[in-house]
């Protein structure tokens, strides 16, 4: 089972990036999957999640209204739409895999996730 990111980078404060989380090596339709940060001399914390059946979605109150988490089922990827970005969202994004959660909702705890990628830095300048 694999997990890659991509699409971080260095951007200004309200600036915009797209994180992609591509899974291969699993059944991808039967595992959550999560996206989570964490930044320097912090913990890490789930942002947002989606649901095996793509129907939930949940997002940490800090990002809710900028960012948006959906899939492309074809290409066994879950994408990230990160706007109106701020300094505070700085870290290295990971994505991760939760096979023991229901059908219809998702969670935002790393201890339930599975498979977990490398991580992609993502750095907001003020």
């Amino acid at each position: 089972a694999q997990l890659v990111e991509s699409g971080g980078g260095s951007v200004q404060a309200g600036g915009s990036l797209r994180l992609s989380c591509a899974a291969s090596g699993f059944p991808f339709r039967d595992y959550a999957i999560g996206w989570f940060r964490q930044a320097p001399g912090k913990e890490r914390e789930g942002i947002s999640c989606l649901s095996k059946t793509g129907g939930d979605t949940s997002y940490l109150d800090s990002v809710k209204g900028r960012f948006t988490i959906y899939s492309d089922n074809a290409k066994n990827t879950v994408y990230l739409q990160m706007n109106n970005l701020k300094p505070e969202d700085t870290a290295v994004y990971y994505c991760a895999a939760d096979y023991s959660g229901s059908y219809y909702n998702c969670k935002l705890r790393a201890n339930d996730y599975n498979y977990w990628g490398q991580g992609t830095q993502v750095t907001v300048s003020s």
